[in-house]
């Protein structure tokens, strides 16, 4: 989720962000984290709820207006003075955020929902000490409290629901393994990454991470990269070869040379990349903020007119004053302050019942919008794991036995590769054969005896040095689809191929069709070769492809499309990831993909099922409406109320109090609040 830099929250987002003692909300380097400063001034405003709405009561009870709709009588010497006192710690403590909120919407011209309710709250209770403190008139307190305390809880459950700030940087670096196995004269010694220089060399074992980026002087093996690079196949790599910090070294002891320390390295560029997206995130005005703002200058201007028209036509001026203060009162309703918040709690239930966490809110309600998906293929669209889509005999041997020969082999290995071919054969209720003295062969394959046979399952390339090699054009149409192609070898004789592919998720296919069928657009961004990715997209149907895209381009492709005009929604999981999903206006992260690239988005989807990006489309269509219909509410009834405050009626005997202008502003809340639960998918 992009919450660093630039996000906003539903009402007064700036001003929330400076609000308290906290400063300005913005990713620093050290310091409190943009997520923990949030979590604080979430926490500040359910202190200041709660504090308020225990006050609130007592507040209440003391309120003629309430005794007498409940017929009882609660009266004592001061009660009055009691009254205030309650009232101005919740005005000055619980209104504090406001009260500050609207200083820097002022400062900054830009007046907005914390002008508006610190505004209501200020003539209510200056308005209401001086009725305790002489003037005639009726007091405003209770409505103070509670428009204080709603206003509190609203943004509160607005603030818990878009919580969980991106730790995408942190996540990043945590890759990085902590300790490295240096190669000195005296031997090999245990060293804290930190304190590699370029230059130095180091051990890397068979499961471990590379602990930084540099060149192999020693060894060969089989490396990971698909959390970095997102290519699904481990690469060979042999003396000379460029390995990347934090991939996982498979097979063989390698000896590393440094090349490259702290940020200079390729995860370090990741991570500058993420905050550099973060960072440059665009802004989006939040709905309730626009409102806000027009009711603010409706107020102030019907406030105004309200209280100069009575003055004018001879009404005394605590008559015009009261006026004046029911009219900005009843321009400040309840329902404005829970119109978005109430929504987004409910449409972040019932995501979550689906298996989808809204983690940004303003990047969610942005997914009504979407006209291209961008999906990543490993892990996504795919599976990330290899399984044989074709058996090829070359000689004698039936692919029952080429799978049964293979798998006894593959049977004791934990790659990738060996894991698609063992599968298979259980998959056909194949027993492999007992295997004798079976060994790897580092970025070739594996050798072994079975039944007195050697046997060998190898890479194209083992065939090509060993001379084996022979042109089939059953095994040129598999590599041609970019498929990874193994040959079986018995005593020296080709007798086999198998085909591996990245299995296609099966709900990918529904995924696409559906998208189509909203008239949405289904692209994908790959690491892998060009080959494999134009059979996945012939594969599903999609609309276009880009390929051998490294992790700081994919970024840049995700900027291409919007660059076209389009709304753009990237899908993925992997490290490689972040950036694209950043960049994107709305990131998409499969749930059991890496923490950063979950960190990194605005949307995850726990059940890694691609058909939950369209379900997400769709609540995000829905919560807009919504979010609409109260807003429309909200302030429309306002069209209703103001003329009713203001007194237009009052030639014929109708003026509206302030206690029948407190019951508008709760039958309006009441309606926002049961029109938000009515949402659904």
């Amino acid at each position: 989720m992009q919450m660093a830099g630039n996000h906003e929250h539903a009402h007064g987002s700036e001003a929330m962000e400076e609000h308290a003692e906290h400063g300005h909300m913005k990713h620093e380097h050290g310091g409190h984290s943009h997520a923990e400063h949030h979590r604080m001034m979430m926490e500040d405003f359910k202190r200041r709820f709660i504090v308020s709405s225990i006050l609130t009561i007592p507040i209440l009870l003391l309120s003629p207006l309430i005794q007498n709709f409940f017929g009882f009588e609660l009266t004592f010497p001061g009660d009055h003075y009691v009254l205030f006192g309650l009232s101005a710690v919740v005005y000055f403590y619980g209104g504090w955020p406001f009260l500050k909120g609207m200083g820097d919407e002022l400062r900054k011209r830009n007046p907005g929902m914390m002008t508006l309710i610190a505004l209501a709250i200020t003539v209510a209770f200056f308005y209401s000490v001086a009725v305790t403190f002489g003037i005639p008139g009726k007091t405003f307190y209770w409505e103070l409290a509670t428009l204080i305390d709603i206003m509190l809880i609203g943004h509160y459950i607005e603030m818990r629901s878009v919580l969980g700030a991106s730790r995408a940087l942190e996540e990043l670096i945590k890759l990085m393994p902590t300790e490295a196995h240096l190669v000195t004269p005296e031997g090999v010694k245990d060293v804290p990454v930190s304190e590699l220089k370029k230059g130095d060399v180091v051990l890397v074992k068979p499961g471990e991470k590379i602990p930084s980026d540099g060149l192999i002087v020693e060894g060969e093996t089989s490396v990971n990269e698909a959390m970095l690079t997102g290519e699904s196949k481990p690469v060979y790599k042999k003396p000379d070869d460029a390995v990347i910090g934090g991939s996982i070294n498979l097979e063989g002891a390698i000896k590393v040379r440094i090349e490259k320390t702290g940020k200079d390295t390729y995860l370090m560029q990741v991570v500058e990349l993420v905050r550099q997206a973060q960072e440059t995130r665009s802004k989006t005005q939040d709905l309730a903020n626009r409102a806000a703002f027009y009711l603010t200058l409706i107020a102030i201007t019907a406030g105004s007119i309200t209280l100069g028209t009575w003055l004018y036509l001879g009404k005394p001026f605590v008559f015009a004053l009261e006026r004046m203060v029911t009219v900005m009162v009843i321009t400040c309703p309840h329902a404005l302050g829970l119109a978005v918040p109430l929504v987004v709690s409910v449409s972040t239930s019932i995501s979550a019942e689906k298996g989808i966490l809204i983690r940004n809110r303003e990047a969610f309600e942005r997914a009504k919008d979407v006209e291209v998906v961008v999906f990543d293929k490993t892990g996504t669209l795919t599976e990330g794991r290899f399984e044989v889509t074709d058996v090829i005999p070359l000689d004698e041997l039936s692919e029952e036995e080429i799978l049964k020969y293979a798998a006894a082999l593959e049977s004791h290995s934990s790659h990738p590769i060996a894991q698609g071919v063992v599968e298979k054969a259980r998959e056909l209720g194949l027993k492999p054969y007992e295997v004798d003295e079976s060994k790897v062969l580092p970025g070739k394959g594996v050798q072994g005896f079975i039944n007195g046979r050697e046997v060998l399952v190898v890479s194209p390339g083992f065939l090509k040095e060993n001379g084996l090699w022979k042109e089939d054009e059953r095994v040129n149409r598999v590599l041609e689809q970019g498929k990874t192609v193994v040959f079986l070898v018995v005593d020296g004789k080709l007798t086999g191929a198998m085909a591996l592919a990245d299995r296609i998720r099966p709900e990918s296919r529904e995924a696409v069709k559906r998208l189509h069928e909203m008239g949405i657009k289904a692209y994908m961004l790959t690491g892998d070769n060009a080959k494999v990715a134009k059979w996945v997209a012939e594969e599903l149907g999609l609309d276009g492809f880009f390929a051998e895209v490294l992790p700081h381009q994919k970024s840049e492709k995700v900027k291409e499309l919007q660059e076209q005009g389009y709304t753009v929604a990237m899908v993925g999981d992997g490290i490689n990831d972040a950036p694209a999903l950043i960049q994107a206006d709305v990131g998409i992260a499969i749930g059991a993909g890496t923490d950063v690239a979950i960190e990194s988005a605005d949307i995850i989807l726990v059940k890694n099922d691609p058909r939950d990006v369209i379900t997400a489309i769709h609540l995000a269509r829905a919560t807009y409406r919504k979010m609409v219909q109260n807003l429309a509410w909200a302030t429309g009834y306002n069209s209703f109320a103001i003329p009713l405050a203001a007194g237009v009626l009052y030639s014929y005997g109708i003026l509206l109090s302030p206690a029948l202008g407190a019951l508008l502003m709760s039958m309006s809340t009441v309606i926002v609040a049961i029109n938000a639960k009515f949402l659904k998918v």
